[in-house]
């Protein structure tokens, strides 16, 4: 029995080692910003306030999904979608390596007007 959880503990720290390692891809609808979130679902969206739809996928650094409560009065460097009814549907935070990725558009505006390769996750300007 101990040997099972010896080797079910390994297991789970070698995958999310491999997990950390993965390069996460980003839709071309996704738009760079700075979050601040409030008392959820408030938050303030490149300080304009703003509000996280219902069901709101948010994801960490390490692609965890934390709850909006544990983040409250945080301050992070996200992409990030709105649906229809501009309303925040998903958000990653960015990591050191992710936000360096530069350009990447701040307005859907921008993201019209640019070009996206899925494959490589840059944009190029016009």
């Amino acid at each position: 029995m101990f040997r099972c959880v010896i080797v079910a503990v390994s297991a789970l720290l070698l995958s999310s080692a491999v997990v950390a390692q993965v390069q996460r891809t980003f839709p071309a609808n996704a738009l760079r910003g700075s979050m601040v979130i409030g008392q959820a679902p408030e938050i303030l969206l490149n300080s304009k306030p703003a509000r996280l739809g219902p069901g709101v996928r948010i994801r960490d650094q390490g692609n965890l999904q934390p709850r909006p409560a544990a983040l409250i009065g945080g301050s992070f460097l996200v992409h990030y979608t709105v649906d229809t009814q501009g309303l925040v549907k998903d958000v990653w935070i960015l990591t050191p390596e992710e936000a360096a990725r530069k350009p990447w558009p701040a307005t859907a505006r921008e993201a019209q007007t640019w070009t996206f390769d899925p494959v490589a996750q840059t944009w190029s300007k016009p």
